[in-house]
């Protein structure tokens, strides 16, 4: 399998289809570069070189008990981006990958432009200085579902997801996607994507910038999230997709993939 090493020594699967000008992108949990498939396919068929990853801990990755934080996370991406030699990509962060987008531009720089698919950015926790965010609660009480019957817990989550506008074999197949992470990625990543504050990263959203978030969204409601991030990044465009759910890349795949030749395009 085609694999990149990272600075700390984690393999990173990666796929890399098509050619010409860069673009990358990034899961969301708990699933691999796998659900970039249908988006992958047409954006190298338009003539783009794409290249895919699985996040340290999920899919083919290796499972490293240590890493999974947004600034190590950030660094794998900047792995990806130079072994790769894809040079100013656009890049592209679904869910807890939009985090990935916005630390990486903060630490590192280097992208043409920038897409947040249903992003957990700018901040989903609930804080004295956030109360439109989600309790502590609601992310321990994921961790503790995950810990007493982890499929039991990711097929409820999986529904959610989706908000029932996929058919049961797109969902299973995001099920045995989710399945094959590390345990100790999938409970640390909850911490990560929900305890980590982008507010500061916007700053550094300075290339053109495509928001895309699901009205519906049951996971990452749009109004702390792309509505928030829209307001804080200066240059970003906001496609709000009316009754979309969080599994946007399935649910509602050739609105998205027409938004993003559309955005690359220009």
């Amino acid at each position: 399998m085609p694999m990149i090493e990272t600075d700390d020594g984690t393999a990173l699967y990666f796929k890399e289809w098509g050619e010409g000008p860069a673009v990358v992108l990034v899961h969301g949990w708990p699933l691999s570069a796998d659900s970039w498939d249908n988006v992958a396919l047409a954006l190298a068929a338009a003539g783009y070189r794409v290249i895919s990853y699985d996040r340290r801990g999920f899919g083919r990755s290796d499972q490293p008990w240590s890493g999974y934080d947004y600034d190590t996370f950030a660094d794998d991406l900047a792995s990806v981006i130079e072994v790769t030699e894809a040079e100013d990509p656009v890049i592209i962060g679904f869910s807890m990958g939009g985090g990935e987008v916005a630390r990486f531009l903060s630490r590192h720089g280097g992208a043409s432009k920038a897409v947040l698919i249903a992003s957990v950015v700018p901040f989903l926790l609930q804080t004295a200085d956030h109360p439109a965010g989600a309790p502590q609660a609601v992310f321990d009480g994921m961790k503790a579902g995950i810990c007493a019957d982890r499929p039991a817990f990711l097929k409820g989550f999986l529904q959610q997801f989706y908000g029932g506008q996929v058919s049961d074999a797109v969902a299973e197949q995001s099920f045995q996607i989710a399945l094959q992470a590390g345990l100790k990625g999938t409970l640390d990543c909850i911490d990560a994507f929900s305890g980590t504050d982008f507010r500061p990263d916007l700053a550094s959203f300075t290339m053109p910038t495509l928001i895309i978030h699901g009205t519906a969204d049951a996971i990452v409601p749009i109004d702390i999230s792309g509505r928030a991030a829209a307001a804080g990044i200066p240059q970003a465009q906001l496609l709000e997709i009316d009754g979309g759910p969080h599994g946007l890349l399935a649910s509602h795949k050739d609105q998205v993939i027409a938004a993003l030749l559309d955005f690359l395009a220009d």
